[in-house]
């Protein structure tokens, strides 16, 4: 328990605020507070049009493959100088993902010494009956002895168009399905793959839910990739996937799913398999091209 506390309180690559640290210690103390500027700052590209009434320029979009949050802090600087508490306008927020609200919120709770990740999985609470790809965060709550879910892209706006029922701040592991989870219950028949993927692309399945797997187990070594970033022993959709594909997506399932009694695992298993360990160069699939993970 206590070496994954302390794995978690300390940056990884995608995390490390760079020259800007104590920009991100002089910020609020409070969750909803944080979670509040970190809505302040950043926008899901894919939303602004329909709930935020911006229209953004192609090249925009591009904003969202910015992986680290060094790199995130000099964009949002570049769009307006401001310190980073003040709210934005949408048109001055950066333009990104889910992932991108998840791992901001993870190097805040981090650099003020508080264990944090970012969660790769499943949200349940954006479309009837489906599971549509997403990123949480999940903090360290020492009062409580426990690790909680929290959603820092759900603004006011988008909790009033989702209808959304829950608590952001403490989503439940039913609403928010880890991928580890939604691999288990599937490949169990519990739960139906097709439910679990992204609607925006009409895409879902089996080979959907073995990507965010990876990407989770990447993210518990601290390696938050971009929800289009392909390494490994992740599968297009076309390609079946082999016993020994299944055996060891089975196999990081239980670890990502194992608790911090699995730390120590979860780490030797990254560490030592190519197949799992995200490498120097990967596919960047929205970009269709292969890219330094770190330039």
């Amino acid at each position: 328990m206590e070496k994954a506390l302390e794995f978690f309180k300390d940056h990884g690559p995608m995390t490390a605020p760079g020259g800007r640290a104590a920009e991100l210690r002089a910020l609020p103390s409070g969750l909803a507070a944080l979670c509040e500027v970190v809505q302040a700052v950043l926008i899901h590209r894919d939303q602004a049009p329909f709930f935020y009434a911006l229209k953004l320029p192609p090249e925009r979009y591009d904003e969202a493959n910015l992986r680290t949050t060094a790199a995130m802090l000099t964009k949002i600087s570049a769009l307006d100088a401001r310190p980073l508490g003040a709210a934005r306008e949408p048109r001055a927020r950066m333009a990104v993902v889910c992932r991108h609200f998840a791992v901001m919120l993870s190097a805040i709770l981090r650099e003020k010494g508080i264990p944090a990740r970012a969660r790769c999985g499943f949200g349940g609470y954006f479309m009837p009956g489906k599971f549509e790809d997403h990123w949480v965060c999940e903090y360290w709550n020492a009062a409580q002895a426990r690790w909680i879910l929290v959603d820092a892209q759900l603004d006011a706006i988008q909790r009033k168009a989702f209808r959304i029922d829950l608590d952001p701040l403490d989503v439940a592991r039913d609403r928010f399905v880890i991928a580890g989870d939604a691999w288990q219950m599937c490949r169990a028949g519990r739960a139906d793959p097709s439910r679990y993927g992204l609607s925006f692309i009409n895409e879902s399945g089996l080979w959907f839910i073995a990507q965010n797997l990876l990407r989770d187990l990447a993210s518990l070594n601290r390696m938050e990739m971009l929800p289009w970033d392909v390494w490994g022993s992740m599968r297009e959709p076309e390609v079946p996937l082999i016993d020994n594909d299944l055996a060891l997506f089975d196999r990081a399932a239980a670890l990502t799913m194992g608790g911090d009694a699995a730390f120590p695992e979860i780490r030797t298993i990254y560490e030592s398999d190519e197949r799992l360990r995200v490498p120097a160069v990967v596919f960047n699939a929205s970009r269709q091209v292969r890219e330094p993970v770190l330039s």
